[in-house]
């Protein structure tokens, strides 16, 4: 290889790094600090657990009503009444346990304010659930419910439960039993006229996913009609990590025809209000989401996001209302939704909404990126059930493609290197002589068919694979605490022994030796510095992707030393 070409490279790199961290700065969108959520206090709650209630938390009717819900801190607790002798306290705390969820809900509102995941743990040091939804580190909480279209006030009696409300509960513990495939969770209001509302969440075993319904049962004498809202609500986290490395995005999206970012900043400058149908919100960090998908899927809905302050903390909301449904007195109907939280399982969230695997963004080089994957899950499943090993044959696999390219490059060096003498003959001969030297130089690169950028291309053609595997490893799931062998238990962090970047910088040595040497001293000497740079830069990358870079290198040097050696004998022209 050129030694100009490792140059390049890390003048892509540096630019590369360099425009990461400028996005990064310019962009409220950090990785979310991946700790256990402990308990904290705010003004209304019991041991810890109760979410308090901004002023301006609630949508609107919409457009079709112009009346407004009343937005109060109070609970409209005087409106509920006892389900049975033995129902729990109000201000309580349910705890719903599965095979693949620790979840808490309460009953104000219904809200969902815990979940952790026993699968995935903190880290490899910390072997604690990892908590996504949690009242601290940051804020970050599910809400739903419903909207009459009608006033109400203080001196009204509501008619929707909102997530102010207060619900009745027979039980604080659920657990999925062994036997069992789907555990149900009821919460039951009423008010005074009559309108009971179920609100029921539903797990399934082996799902991140749970179905939530308002079932709403009129009783009253008079029509009912409204409209159901969901929304998540979160603090931005603590910015973590290096600056100088790229981060997975943390923030709110929504589908509308295709698949949109929301960052905290725009939800700080102005409110979204749209209308879309086949849609979703959500929110999303390094590698888990959770999620809204209206049940329907092609239901038309509003979309909405909103910025609040509550207690000096400021915090993002989106959420989407559906459409009106009218109940007549003595009627039953059900407004119903899906709720996920859980991992960017790309396959798993392809089928509950379309696009919502675009949660796991490679970015601009999706196209390339998300041909990766599949070939890397592909050789994962069906060839070796090892993440380290199948980036391996995935290097392979890549080289290969891109083998005939990099042939025509490393013909180009090892003429360079064969014709050396000969072309610093011409420099000794020139002297001072710069545009003599130049031209006599492009004469004789003529007339031994030599392509003195001809080792450029196939490396800067390999730039875009080397960023997709890159975006792949920083926002695959699979590959979270992903071990290969021995001292490299995740291949998603650097390696903590710096073995693979050193081994790396050794590989670029022996390319530079192979390669032929630079007629300025100057850039000779540039050349010879650049293996440091990059295992400087390679330090601090995913151990996976300096495996890649290791594997790739390796190859390189044995098809370019087996192309020298032929050439140097007379074997190739």
């Amino acid at each position: 290889m050129d030694s100009r070409i490792f140059l390049y490279i890390a003048l892509f790199l540096s630019g590369f790094l360099i425009w990461q961290a400028w996005v990064i700065e310019k962009n409220p969108v950090q990785q979310a600090t991946e700790i256990a959520a402990g308990t904290t206090t705010s003004n209304g709650s019991i041991n810890g657990e109760i979410v308090s209630t901004p002023t301006n938390d609630l949508p609107d009717a919409g457009n079709d009503s112009p009346e407004l819900l009343v937005n109060s801190r109070q609970a409209t607790s005087s409106s509920v009444t006892s389900v049975e002798s033995q129902a729990i306290p109000a201000d309580a705390i349910i705890r719903v346990k599965t095979d693949t969820m620790d979840l808490k809900i309460s009953t104000r509102g219904g809200d969902i304010v815990y979940v952790d995941f026993p699968p995935f743990s903190v880290s490899l040091e910390d072997k604690s659930p990892f908590a996504l939804l949690q009242q601290q580190n940051p804020f970050y909480i599910a809400q739903s419910g419903l909207i009459h279209n009608k006033v109400q006030g203080r001196d009204t009696t509501p008619m929707a439960p909102t997530h102010h409300s207060m619900y009745q509960s027979t039980k604080t513990t659920y657990e999925l039993a062994e036997n069992d495939e789907t555990l149900v969770v009821p919460l039951i209001w009423e008010n005074e006229e009559g309108v009971v509302v179920e609100k029921r969440f539903t797990f399934t075993r082996g799902s991140f996913s749970l179905d939530v319904e308002h079932i709403v049962n009129n009783q009253s004498s008079t029509v009912w009609s409204g409209k159901q809202y969901r929304q998540i609500r979160r603090a931005q986290p603590t910015k973590t990590g290096s600056k100088l490395m790229a981060q997975a995005y943390v923030g709110a999206a929504y589908y509308d025809e295709k698949f949109k970012k929301l960052s905290f900043k725009k939800i700080s400058k102005e409110n979204l209000d749209l209308e879309a149908n086949n849609t979703f919100v959500t929110m999303l960090q390094h590698y888990f989401i959770s999620a809204w998908i209206p049940d329907p899927l092609d239901s038309q809905e509003s979309i909405y996001s909103r910025s609040i302050t509550d207690q000096g903390q400021q915090e993002y909301l989106i959420g989407m209302r559906s459409t009106t449904q009218r109940i007549e007195p003595g009627q039953t109907s059900v407004f119903k939704s899906k709720f996920y939280a859980g991992p960017k399982e790309q396959e798993v969230l392809k089928v509950l909404a379309p696009g919502l695997e675009l949660t796991s963004d490679y970015g601009i080089l999706t196209f390339i990126a998300k041909p990766i994957f599949w070939l890397l899950k592909f050789i994962h499943e069906n060839i070796v059930s090892n993440w380290g090993w199948s980036i391996i044959l995935l290097t392979v696999v890549i080289k290969a493609l891109f083998y005939k390219l990099s042939e025509v490059g490393f013909k180009s060096m090892a003429r360079m290197r064969k014709l050396a003498p000969k072309m610093q003959s011409l420099k000794e001969r020139y002297g001072d002589d710069k545009a003599g030297y130049q031209k006599e130089m492009m004469s004789f690169y003529k007339k031994e068919k030599i392509n003195p950028v001809g080792g450029c291309f196939p490396i800067l053609i390999q730039i875009p694979v080397f960023i997709s595997l890159y975006w792949v490893l920083m926002e695959a799931v699979e590959l979270r605490q992903a071990p290969w062998m021995l001292w490299i238990e995740d291949l998603s962090i650097k390696d903590p022994y710096f073995v693979l970047p050193i081994i790396m910088g050794a590989t670029m040595l022996f390319q530079h030796w192979l390669n032929p040497p630079q007629p300025d001293p100057m850039m000779q000497r540039i050349t010879q510095m650049l293996p440091l740079v990059f295992t400087f830069f390679f330090a601090f990358f995913p151990a996976g992707l300096v495996l890649y870079w290791v594997i790739n290198s390796m190859l390189s040097i044995a098809q370019q030393w087996y192309i020298t050696h032929k050439i140097e004998k007379g074997e190739i022209k």
